[in-house]
This record gives C-alpha cells, structure tokens and sequence, in this order.
C-alpha cells in the first residue's frame, strides 16, 4: 500500500465517520486511528512495533541478582505557553523521516517564510525507506516559520512549520 493509497482511504474514512481501520498483508500492518472529524481533528498513525523478547539470565552460583530497571515515563506532552507563536497553526510531519524543503537540490522550495498557502499545497517531502512522500498543508494561512533545516531527520507529530492563519 503506498502513500497515496493510505491517503485516499483517510479522506474515505473522514467522509463516512470511521475512526478505527486496520491493514494487515504478511509482515505489513498498521492501524489508523482519527478522532472525531467534525471537531476537525487531524489522523493519528500507529505502527506496531516488533515485540522484544526477554533474555533469561545465565545461571552461575554466584551470579549477582540483575533486577530490571522500572520503565522511564514518556515524555510529557508540551503545554502551549503564552509566547510570540500564540495562534499560530502548527504543520507536523505525519511520518518519522528525512525533511527535505525542495524535490532536489536545484529546484525551487515548496514552501518558505512569507508564503501563503491554501489547503492542499505541497509544502515540503519526508523521505522515509526510499519513498518521497509529499506533504499537503491541512491549513491555509501564512507561513512565518519553517522549523526544521534541509535534509534533517523527522520524528513523527514533529513540528514542521508554523502558519499564522489570519495571514
């Protein structure tokens, strides 16, 4: 399934009110999981990951007892502060990749500080297992900010850009 196929099927998902679907083709599966699209919510992506296996301790008679470390928490989500991005609308990457601005190195910017942007523009490319998947603003709006450098690594949900929606 590729990016495009997924796409489609979030805008079918959206359109009929489905909130769960699942995708499972050998070693391939993955969830996609939306909130309630009237409050205009954007989709969350989950893939599983593989399942790590617990190596049992070898057995010595005097072997010092390995007690496992308690799991270090998440890290907590950000609280918005009261700053200079207060009403700005953030454009985060959808997928873990590298974050390139351009489709090459001698081709013009998708998207740069002081451009207006519609719903729909192709604003920049993450390139994740060698495919280069375009990233279509949800948002129209001005964008003030571009907060990630050319050919950077992406997590997912990272903030990309920042759109000032009254621009």
């Amino acid at each position: 399934m590729d990016i495009k196929e997924i796409q489609e099927l979030i805008k079918m998902m959206s359109k009929n009110n489905v909130t769960e679907f699942k995708y499972s083709n050998g070693e391939t599966k993955f969830t996609i999981r939306t909130k309630d699209f009237n409050d205009g919510a954007i989709p969350q992506y989950v893939q599983a990951a593989p399942q790590m296996m617990a190596m049992p301790a070898p057995v010595a008679a005097a072997a010092p007892q390995v007690t496992a470390a308690a799991p270090q928490a998440l890290e907590a989500p950000k609280v918005p502060t009261a700053d200079s991005n207060a009403g700005l609308i953030e454009i985060k990457s959808p997928m873990v990749g590298t974050f390139y601005r351009s489709a090459g190195p001698d081709k013009p910017t998708y998207a740069g500080v002081g451009d207006t942007i519609a719903v729909g523009k192709v604003v920049c490319i993450v390139e994740a297992m060698k495919l280069f998947n375009e990233i279509e603003s949800e948002v129209s709006g001005k964008i003030v900010k571009v907060c990630i450098n050319d050919a950077s690594p992406v997590e997912y949900d990272q903030v990309l850009f920042l759109v000032d929606p009254k621009g």
